[in-house]
């Protein structure tokens, strides 16, 4: 692959990383006490996700922010919201993760602020302010109205521009008007977002995951959207060439430091090949979301298209992400349909090449909470998927005060100690696929050959010296009879728990997958 570094791989290519959203994690009897999930709650559980296994935590925004679109709208980039705790409650629980050799990546927002952030405060102040250049002013078009067609993220058919009756101008705002963009033409801006991620590495956290990065760069004639994008958010189309310049400097930036820093970037262009270009010469992005797999339906045609479309444009320039579920997705369970495909889905991701990202709580076999018009809170309908983690049985199922969104279906079943005491629950699966993954260096790091076994069935054979792995997943609701090839095999992890440790048969049961290894 292009810019392949010489010496061992980075840490991250190996990690399984563990996004936390920190409002629905946990909370603390030292928190708020409004039901929020805060660092003190994350820094206490820990220890179960050293014992799940995963490498690496990437923790949502916890900074200052008025919430209008729960944290992705700053208003301080470099202290902690008061809701979630301090900077030495921040201190802490990097201290504690590192000494149990968990990495640490935080949420980097560069593409906007809060409209209550001092530099937007100051930029409406005046047309002369000291920051109005920070962000991206237009007078109306002839005859009035938005500058340009471009619509926002959040709303049907809603403008990307607000009008300030002060100055006479609209701002640009590719997501809520409470997220005005900033202004990455402006030096000042490029200098002031380097220190924020400055003053992050210096405290030592291990990397970022960039909100929206592909965003940042915008063709400063703005022009209209052609008809066939019209009335798409352009927060999913943006692909200007003047943001890969801008990347390659936040990575020079990070290559500074010791450490193996990492940034993954939220790419959110759902075209795999654009995706690619993110990575640059292997000097942009060192990791890049792809967000096609997240929408593939429980079809084995799609996935080796997905398959075969990373092969085809990732691979070659850079290391690959998986991820089926995050904070503004629904989770596995609920778009599949049933915990046999949500434990299926388990094993293709930990079982393909490239870094996998893992939703807190979808290692519970969580389905969305139903979240009740008057219970909900967030603009873009994405509550469901945020519901809080259940901790215990009990009726505070582990936390402290009732809290802010409803508990996702069945938690007095579906909490972590309830499935930990349960050696058949899904939970215990994730740990067996963890464990399994980083025993191999064929899961690890190995190559990936795609094989066509039977109908409905999707396997790939991973290699790495002599070490050698079979993954195979039955996207039917059928058995099917499969042949991966010459050999004999083992299984040793199966979605379903069933003849583990066992030859294996040759039979693969409906919506079931394995891991297989070599006698």
């Amino acid at each position: 692959m292009k810019g392949e570094r010489t010496g061992p791989p980075p840490w991250w290519h190996s990690a399984v990383i563990y996004q936390i959203y920190p409002r629905s994690f946990a909370d603390s009897e030292s928190g708020s006490g409004k039901g929020v999930g805060d660092l003190e709650g994350i820094r206490r559980h820990l220890d179960h996700l050293v014992w799940l296994g995963v490498d690496a935590i990437w923790l949502s925004p916890f900074y200052r922010s008025p919430m209008a679109d729960f944290g992705y709208d700053v208003s301080d980039h470099c202290d902690v919201d008061p809701l979630f705790g301090s900077l030495a409650d921040f201190d802490r629980l990097l201290a504690d993760a590192h000494a149990r050799g968990l990495r640490v990546i935080v949420d980097w927002v560069a593409n906007h602020t809060s409209d209550r952030h001092p530099w937007f405060l100051d930029a409406r102040s005046s047309a002369t302010s000291a920051h109005r250049r920070w962000y991206v002013w237009r007078d109306p078009a002839p005859g009035g109205g938005p500058p340009n067609n471009w619509r926002a993220a959040f709303g049907k058919d809603v403008p990307a521009w607000t009008f300030d009756e002060g100055s006479a101008q609209y701002y640009l705002h590719l997501f809520l008007a409470e997220q005005p963009d900033v202004n990455w033409t402006e030096r000042a801006v490029v200098e002031a977002m380097h220190g924020v991620v400055s003053f992050w590495l210096d405290r030592g956290v291990d990397g970022f995951r960039a909100d929206a990065v592909h965003a940042i760069g915008k063709d400063p004639a703005l022009p209209d959207d052609p008809p066939e994008r019209a009335g798409l958010p352009r927060s999913s189309t943006n692909d200007d060439p003047s943001t890969h310049g801008l990347l390659r400097e936040v990575r020079r930036l990070l290559d500074r430091y010791p450490g193996d820093r990492v940034i993954v970037g939220e790419v959110y262009l759902l075209d795999t090949a654009k995706v690619a270009t993110y990575y640059g010469d292997g000097d942009e992005l060192h990791l890049a979301f792809n967000f096609p797999p997240l929408y593939t339906p429980w079809e084995v045609d799609a996935w080796r298209q997905r398959l075969d479309e990373v092969e085809r444009h990732i691979v070659p320039v850079g290391w690959p992400t998986w991820v089926l579920s995050n904070h503004d997705n629904p989770r596995p369970r609920t778009r599949y349909g049933s915990e046999a495909r949500a434990r299926a889905a388990a094993v293709l991701l930990l079982g393909l090449r490239g870094t996998p990202f893992l939703y807190a709580g979808d290692e519970l076999g969580l389905e969305d909470a139903l979240v009740e018009p008057a219970q909900a809170h967030d603009p873009g309908g994405r509550d469901g998927c945020r519901a809080p983690l259940p901790w215990t049985a009990g009726p505070d199922h582990g936390w402290h005060a009732d809290p802010w969104l409803p508990w996702p279906p069945d938690p007095q079943r579906r909490n972590v100690e309830t499935l930990r005491a349960d050696p058949s629950s899904i939970l215990h699966l994730y740990r067996r696929l963890l464990t399994a993954r980083r025993a191999s260096p064929a899961l690890v790091g190995g190559t990936m050959e795609v094989l066509a076994p039977a109908p409905g069935v999707l396997a790939w054979s991973r290699a790495e010296g002599a070490d050698t792995r079979v993954v195979a997943v039955n996207f039917t609701g059928a058995e099917a009879s499969v042949d991966v090839g010459g050999g004999h095999w083992i299984v040793e992890v199966s979605s379903d728990g069933l003849e583990e440790g066992r030859a294996w048969s040759g039979r693969l049961g409906p919506d079931v997958a394995v891991v297989l290894c070599p006698t």
